[in-house]
């Protein structure tokens, strides 16, 4: 299969074309995307209905003068104008910006702030936060609020009412920008990976073969991660839409495995991509479900995760890997080849991936750093407004992932450990520099560093060292520090743990030797 793969290069490639109008076209009246409410009702989409209200949006958008290059960020759960408004915004060149609706007014700001965004589509639980951020973010011109509204902000669907239902599709290249997925690292602030439209064609054959030929007749996606996130967004959302295959969107505020189980039979879910964590959960549920393909990534499996899979879902776990950078590069088909338990799978046909030494591709059974060879369509364009980060992210042809893994001589992928500092938690990448930011904000606190423990459920859970002002009372303080972190990131970054200590292992330049704490949970136990 990777030896026949090429890549198709049109001249011009537009997601919104390729995931909506194409399909509107054809077969209008075609299921696009399944709503279950919150309050349990049950919503059908189909394709010219998408088509013809995202060109309202995007008319909207145009008439309050958002054009090409501009910023829509996006701070919306899985609803259906979460999809219009991408749709919306790739068809007028610009470029969304997709928010997770946990972050906090600081982690908002940031990525707001930092991206120039002059459009945000939210809703009622999420508009106070950007209400009571707008004054410091200069570029932003507008709020759309899809359900209450308050002065100054815009009604989504009094908008999209007053416009047309047709307009044109932006004639956008491969590498035109389509969006920004803020991912963390361990210095500085959070990096922003632009994508071009050509992200959407550099993920589909991983999505095909890890679904196992995606798609077959009564194929249905679901996903509960949340499609702020490249794995909801470009696993499962614009895919799906892309290949015909009905999209379910449903709002869970917290993962419920009964609950999941429950939602797979009753809208006959038949392809489902669930992080490692949702399976551990599902796991300690007493639910089945008889799906045709399961994919996961984010964390390794095992292989009692890999049985269970089999006997309670009905099917091979299908494991992959990926970055934000570059995602579903090493998949699995178990089809072609049983799924070995600890590996990644192997480079997905059009993906070249390596082991990389200090001289370059290292030989089978060698641990090195996992590299993607450019160019590569599912890979990023740069990071925005971040040069100086874009050049260190690439060696010669390959982009480094900055994971440790080994490589079998039948090309299967291993992984062993990071060679930065990021944390791996509930299949979220975490970067301890955010959350030690926010810590040092408190008037107590002098000095914090930030790592990932082992953890059972979670792979790592995130636990700080914090060192207090002198006088400080150390009472209480753990709690409220975890609250701040909660309320002013978000509740999936915030510490589970807060150890008070005297002073921090420190480089001679001024950096936290987060390695040094590593050891000393380890010692502590």
């Amino acid at each position: 299969m990777r030896d026949a793969f090429h890549w198709p290069t049109p001249a011009r490639y537009n997601i919104a074309e390729q995931a909506c109008e194409r399909w509107a076209r054809v077969t209008p009246e075609r299921r696009a995307m399944t709503y279950l409410r919150p309050d349990g009702e049950l919503r059908d989409y189909t394709y010219i209905q998408l088509s013809r209200a995202s060109s309202r949006l995007a008319n909207a958008f145009a008439a309050r003068g958002v054009v090409r290059g501009d910023r829509i960020a996006v701070l919306l759960p899985q609803t259906p104008e979460t999809v219009l408004t991408h749709l919306a915004a790739y068809k007028l060149g610009a470029v969304a910006v997709p928010l997770f609706t946990l972050f906090g007014e600081d982690g908002l700001k940031y990525r707001i702030g930092h991206s120039g965004a002059k459009v945000v589509v939210t809703d009622r639980i999420n508009l106070p936060k950007l209400l009571a951020i707008r004054d410091e973010l200069p570029e932003l011109d507008f709020i759309y609020s899809i359900d209450e509204r308050e002065a100054g902000t815009f009604g989504f669907w009094q908008e999209l009412g007053k416009a047309a239902d047709a307009c044109p599709v932006a004639e956008t290249s491969l590498t035109d920008p389509a969006f920004i997925s803020y991912t963390s690292g361990t210095t500085g602030p959070p990096k922003g990976a632009l994508h071009g439209h050509k992200v959407l064609l550099g993920h589909l054959p991983g999505v095909e073969t890890h679904h196992e030929w995606l798609p077959q007749p009564g194929d249905c996606l679901w996903t509960p991660a949340d499609w702020a996130w490249m794995g909801g967004l470009t696993n499962v959302m614009l895919p799906a839409l892309t290949l015909g295959v009905p999209l379910i969107a449903h709002r869970m505020a917290k993962f419920d495995p009964d609950h999941a189980f429950w939602l797979m039979e009753r809208l006959g879910v038949r392809n489902v991509f669930l992080p490692p964590t949702a399976l551990k959960l599902m796991r300690q549920s007493t639910g089945q479900a008889s799906l045709r393909t399961v994919g996961s990534g984010g964390e390794a499996l095992g292989a009692d995760l890999l049985a269970w899979g089999r006997e309670r879902l009905g099917t091979d776990i299908n494991e992959f890997y990926g970055q934000t950078e570059c995602n579903l590069v090493l998949g699995n088909m178990a089809s072609m080849d049983a799924p070995r338990p600890g590996s990644t799978g192997r480079a997905v046909p059009g993906h070249e991936v390596a082991i990389l030494g200090p001289d370059g591709p290292l030989p089978p059974g060698e641990e090195g750093e996992i590299a993607v060879r450019r160019p590569d369509p599912a890979m990023f364009l740069e990071y925005w407004k971040n040069p100086d980060k874009t050049m260190e992210k690439f060696r010669g042809p390959w982009m480094l992932t900055g994971d440790v893994a080994r490589m079998d001589e039948d090309g299967f992928v291993y992984f062993s450990s990071r060679t930065d500092d990021v944390i791996t938690s509930s299949g979220y990448r975490i970067g301890p520099s955010e959350i030690e930011e926010c810590l040092a904000g408190d008037p107590d606190v002098t000095m914090a560093g930030v790592i990932g423990v082992p953890d059972p459920v979670r792979t790592e859970a995130v636990q700080a060292y914090v060192v207090l002002r002198e006088g400080a009372a150390a009472e209480g303080k753990a709690d409220a520090l975890i609250a701040r972190v909660r309320e002013r990131i978000s509740p999936h970054v915030a510490p589970r743990a807060v150890i008070f200590v005297e002073d921090l292992p420190m480089t001679a330049t001024g950096k936290i030797m987060r390695r040094e704490l590593r050891d000393r949970a380890h010692t502590r136990g």
